[in-house]
């Protein structure tokens, strides 16, 4: 049976955390599915930091946009995070969003069709200030039409804020 649990909201809302302790309380040895593409230093300690947070009990898979290539069925799965995901593609599709939407659309719908519990983390990017240029209004307004389209096929959302989840879903 799938289940599908969506977290979203701002920077540092306590997102991955909260997601983190759901999955360690479903099972003895989830799955880390992670996203992140190693832009520079920065995000390379991100990385490090994430992964010092997970303890022994943990798999994980790197994946930068392929996730329906992996078979996770009965498996209790947190994907971090749709942003980094999402952000890949726009690269790769040259920032078009139509492009990038109907890959990462497609992409989605094909992953979730396995049998498994999905936690999925991702940013509200919308509810800050206006992006100061083009390609940035374009990845908002893509991140919010692919979050619509994840929170359309969950079986429960919430929305975190400073550190509170709140349901939605």
């Amino acid at each position: 049976m799938r289940e599908i649990t969506f977290i979203t909201g701002g920077a540092r809302s306590g997102k991955s955390s909260y997601a983190q302790r759901l999955a360690e309380n479903l099972s003895a040895n989830p799955v880390y599915l992670a996203t992140a593409r190693c832009w520079d230093d920065d995000f390379a300690e991100r990385i490090r930091r994430h992964q010092a947070d997970r303890g022994a009990m943990w798999t994980t898979l790197e994946e930068e946009k392929r996730l329906s290539r992996h078979n996770l069925a009965g498996k209790t799965v947190l994907l971090d995070c749709i942003t980094l995901w999402l952000t890949n593609i726009f690269h790769d599709n040259r920032y078009d969003p139509e492009r990038s939407l109907e890959e990462a659309k497609a992409e989605w719908d094909r992953f979730i069709r396995q049998d498994f519990t999905l936690i999925v983390v991702s940013n509200e990017i919308g509810m800050s200030l206006h992006a100061p240029d083009e390609t940035s209004r374009r990845f908002t307004d893509l991140q919010g039409r692919i979050n619509q389209h994840i929170a359309k096929t969950s079986d429960n959302t919430f929305l975190m804020v400073s550190g509170i989840p709140l349901k939605i879903k």
